[in-house]
């Protein structure tokens, strides 16, 4: 009788994977459970499941620590209470955990005025709101185009100067010109030194990006020297409370040229015209000629 061979001798991995199946059947489970877990979790993140199960979370956990009971704003002085609140898209008594820090912060940093906001929210369900702004210093006017800008002439962030508040365009010193924004703040910080002057001042006009001019509000124009701005408003408020220089009806004042004063002032106005006595009168009492009966 033939001896049947002996049979393969199975390999390392099959006798190591036959070894090892009471732990590998424990471990496959685990591993099933933690993705259905992260399935899970990742499905409560999800707004619409949020806010069908938020009741019944209120309900097993409790609403007083689950509401928003304050809402602490700090630094708002140019941006108006309800457009924050409207960015932080919650209220008092809203459940807390439907609030989302970071979606708040990126709505409150697209406001006008602010450059950056942050926001935190407590287990006593107060949520605090921090604003950094960035207020507006001037109107820079240039290719037809209104911005406001902050003093280092940057743009005021968050909209463009068309839709801003009208209120900041007339209480704010207009700079026009290439160049008018990034120089504005040391002629503006002059010109407040001197009331008299900035009081008549309605525009700050940026020449080659070099010097300014002033457009005075009777129409009159202030040529200032280059780099010696403050020298020459200074010069201009002593001539306005000495002679009153302002007041007269000037059309150029040229202050170029720092050891002479150039002033073209409006021609005087020609006396009107009076009637001659001859036309005055003539066709009242005239008397008819004697031919004329």
């Amino acid at each position: 009788m033939k001896a049947t061979p002996p049979p393969d001798r199975p390999s390392r991995l099959k006798l190591f994977i036959r070894r090892q199946k009471r732990l590998l059947r424990p471990l496959g489970g685990l591993v099933f459970l933690g993705g259905l877990a992260a399935g899970g979790w990742y499905a409560l993140k999800m707004p619409a499941v949020q806010e069908q199960i938020s009741p019944l979370r209120d309900r097993l956990m409790g609403t007083n620590t689950l509401r928003v009971t304050a809402i602490n704003i700090a630094g708002a002085n140019l941006t108006d209470e309800s457009a924050i609140l409207q960015a932080l898209n919650t209220r008092v008594g809203a459940p807390i955990l439907n609030f989302s820090v970071s979606s708040a912060r990126e709505r409150l940093n697209a406001l006008p005025f602010v450059d950056h906001a942050s926001v935190s929210r407590h287990l006593s369900g107060e949520i605090e709101v921090t604003l950094v702004e960035r207020p507006p210093y001037a109107v820079w006017q240039h290719h037809g185009h209104f911005e406001l800008i902050d003093r280092q002439g940057k743009p005021v962030p968050g909209q463009d100067g068309s839709t801003k508040d009208a209120a900041a365009f007339t209480h704010l010193p207009l700079v026009v010109g290439e160049g008018a924004n990034v120089a504005a703040s040391g002629l503006i910080d002059t010109l407040l030194q001197e009331p008299e002057v900035r009081s008549r001042v309605t525009a700050a006009v940026r020449v080659s990006d070099r010097r300014w001019n002033l457009s005075l509000r009777d129409g009159a124009t202030v040529l200032l020297p280059e780099s010696e701005e403050a020298p020459a408003i200074h010069r201009l408020a002593l001539f306005q409370a000495s002679t009153r220089l302002l007041d007269r009806p000037v059309v150029l004042i040229d202050m170029r040229l720092p050891d002479r004063l150039t002033i073209r002032e409006l021609p005087p106005a020609a006396p009107a015209e009076t009637p001659s006595p001859q036309t005055s009168g003539s066709s009242r009492g005239a008397q008819p000629s004697p031919s004329a009966h």
